[in-house]
């Protein structure tokens, strides 16, 4: 070929391999790969589209086919771009999936929509191009195209590839805490009921002797969540640090929300108690019967006791001790009885 004609062939080669991938990132929604795809046997574990172009455009940057040596450096460039371009895809999407509802842009309004279960698919997917780009894909670029390279290019080309390969991997933390806030977040419906037990117990002499409905249905959105078919791609050390996260999350929520409630009541009596002071010391009457009565915080803790035991059991269903999160320890201290601080058990 002569030299005029390979900055010719490069750039047609460009607008071919770059041009598929940005046709397919150009879809802010995270699109399964066909069925036609997933039987292909480079290809049986990626679940996304654009995963599957990336991959595609990467194989054919030094295929045989495709690959010369004079534009080698060329072609490792455009390597790197495509991962880049990938990388702000993943990028783009999570701040779509994040952005505020009025946000006027279809693309992102369609992101937002999505369930945060689908993130398992860019999770899983990340994964494996991160294990696969830096494992056979690398040793194919440089054993078979780049033998004839001193090492020293030979290792620069190796630590571009890698350092580009590993940022994907920095989207994994990110990608796990909004799956755990999606999840968490679906909870925190159940929890706001625990503002209504300040009115059930206030100005009443009935004690409580079971935990509150709404208890149940706390962790329902996990269990969901883990039962759903999407969860078969993560693996089973992702999946027990999700579950572990997602129940932190919502006991951490918990006893905030309980704390709000039981701060609430102990002002308001405290409040209360002042204003009635005050006019017994006008009436000259005394406040020893008064004093003799269960307060209402008294019986908002004795049923938020109830209910914090029937959730350390339901968690307990998934294999998480309760005492072991930190959050559910401070719950305990907050409205277990003195003689039961010491120990928790239910």
């Amino acid at each position: 070929m002569r030299q005029w004609n390979i900055g010719v062939y490069f750039s047609l080669r460009f607008q071919e391999i770059a041009g598929a991938l940005d046709s397919s990132l150009a879809d802010a929604n995270i699109t399964l790969v066909e069925d036609s795809h997933r039987n292909r046997d480079c290809q049986v574990t990626l679940t996304l589209k654009q995963s599957f172009a990336l991959l595609e455009s990467l194989r054919t940057c030094w295929s045989e086919e495709v690959f010369i040596f004079t534009c080698s450096d060329k072609f490792f460039r455009l390597s790197l771009q495509l991962l880049s371009r990938y990388s702000t895809w993943l990028s783009s999407h999570l701040v779509a999936k994040n952005a505020c509802s009025s946000d006027s842009s279809s693309n992102s309004e369609r992101a937002i929509n999505k369930p945060v279960e689908d993130f398992i698919y860019v999770m899983h997917d990340v994964g494996f191009l991160v294990a696969e780009l830096s494992g056979d894909y690398l040793e194919h670029v440089l054993c078979r195209l780049l033998e004839s390279c001193s090492s020293e290019v030979l290792d620069l080309v190796r630590r571009g590839f890698l350092q580009a390969i590993r940022s994907l991997t920095d989207y994994l933390p990110i990608l796990k805490d909004r799956m755990v806030e999606g999840i968490s977040e679906r909870s925190v419906e159940d929890l706001k009921q625990l503002k209504g037990i300040s009115a059930t117990y206030r100005m009443t002499s009935k004690l409580p002797v079971r935990h509150s409905p709404y208890v149940s249905a706390i962790l329902r959105p996990l269990k969901t969540f883990l039962d759903d078919e999407r969860v078969a791609y993560l693996s089973k050390e992702l999946k027990n640090e999700l579950l572990h996260s997602i129940a932190e999350r919502i006991t951490s929520r918990y006893h905030e929300m309980a704390s709000d409630v039981v701060n609430l009541a102990r002002k308001t009596e405290s409040s209360l108690l002042r204003l009635r002071q005050g006019a017994q010391r006008r009436a000259g009457a005394s406040s020893d019967a008064m004093d003799s009565n269960i307060s209402d915080t008294d019986k908002i803790c004795m049923l938020l006791f109830l209910d914090i035991q029937e959730y350390g059991r339901n968690l307990a269903i998934f294999g998480i001790q309760a005492s072991h999160i930190t959050a559910f320890r401070s719950l305990w201290q907050l409205v277990a009885p003195e003689d039961r601080q010491a120990q928790i058990s239910f």
